[in-house]
């Protein structure tokens, strides 16, 4: 190569070097929130939403993500992170913790939240039909079915019976969900017993506590971050030969006795394809709240012979599902 025409080249690079920068620069982000830990599933789910937008990582969009990993005082911390990288947009997910800690962060950015609880109640947007503000996302069915959860187990065990309720008492969904629980309590003539956990030496020490309070079965106040524990509940669960009663899907198919909830996936995927109408210039205000209703009642045959419990064929008919 002739150096005058070297020197034209290494020129023309240099003179592009700048416009590919700010190519770079202006590639939307998205970041990703979480209360608890990086889940598979769900960020897929995030990511199939996204897909149907037209954007998938790698290819045309970047993520930031930030994992709580159950220790939701660091979400704030967190939040302000994703908002000096000047992301586009926050899903925030795995706890309503997470779009709350979002919001006090940001009211430019949009935030696109996937969570179980009510967000009006949460305060995260004014009503579902007009969210106002920088906040929209999807909810799924799960803190609201604490009293079917609870009367699917009132089957199995005799009216006067003690029932332990495992609760977080930071999330603030925990709340409502636990009034509600009591209430339910009264009107199935069950006595509920209240165990306060939000880490793994807490959660460990609740199901000696419920053994001893002679509870006959257990229930939660769902939360991530006993999502994110599962392994080490269905296992105390089993040690403890406590019959319990989960709010996910795949606590059953990991082993625990029952499940009955909604398929958070779908709101995931909901909030994804938000996240992709908001960039391509929609507002977080003008996106109703998406709700997923789906729900599925799951038993474990193989856990209710190991626990010596014996399922009333009436429940084991009215399952989604049948793991055996």
């Amino acid at each position: 190569m002739r150096r005058r025409e070297f020197i034209g080249l290494i020129g023309g690079a240099a003179a592009l070097a700048p416009f590919a920068a700010r190519a770079q620069q202006a590639m939307p982000v998205i970041g990703v929130l979480s209360g608890t830990n990086h889940e598979d599933r769900l960020i897929g789910a995030v990511k199939q939403g996204l897909s149907e937008a037209g954007y998938a990582e790698g290819r045309n969009i970047p993520f930031e993500y930030r994992f709580a990993e159950g220790q939701f005082d660091k979400l704030p911390a967190l939040a302000a992170d994703l908002v000096r990288r000047e992301v586009a947009v926050i899903v925030a997910m795995q706890s309503a913790t997470a779009p709350r800690a979002a919001k006090a962060a940001t009211s430019s950015i949009p935030i696109v939240f996937s969570i179980g609880g009510d967000p009006v109640k949460l305060g995260l947007v004014a009503s579902l039909n007009r969210p106002g503000g920088n906040v929209t996302g999807a909810t799924f069915l799960v803190n609201t079915l604490g009293p079917k959860r609870l009367e699917l187990l009132r089957e199995m065990v005799p009216a006067g019976s003690n029932i332990g309720v495992l609760v977080n008492p930071k999330n603030p969904a925990s709340g409502p969900e636990t009034s509600d629980l009591q209430a339910a309590a009264k009107t199935l003539g069950v006595q509920i017993h209240l165990q306060n956990a939000s880490s793994a030496a807490q959660i460990d020490a609740a199901f000696p506590a419920f053994a001893a309070q002679k509870v006959r079965a257990v229930t939660f106040a769902a939360d991530a971050v006993f999502n994110a524990r599962r392994d080490q509940i269905i296992a105390l669960a089993a040690r403890h030969a406590l019959p319990t009663m989960y709010f996910y899907r795949e606590f059953a198919v990991a082993g625990g006795l029952m499940s009955y909830g909604g398929h958070d996936t779908d709101a995931y995927r909901l909030a994804g394809g938000y996240a992709g109408r908001i960039l391509k210039g929609e507002k977080p205000e003008d996106l109703p709240v998406q709700q997923s209703t789906r729900v599925e009642l799951v038993v474990n045959l193989k856990t209710a012979k190991a626990l010596g419990v014996e399922l009333p064929p009436t429940l084991v008919a009215r399952a989604d599902e049948v793991i055996e």
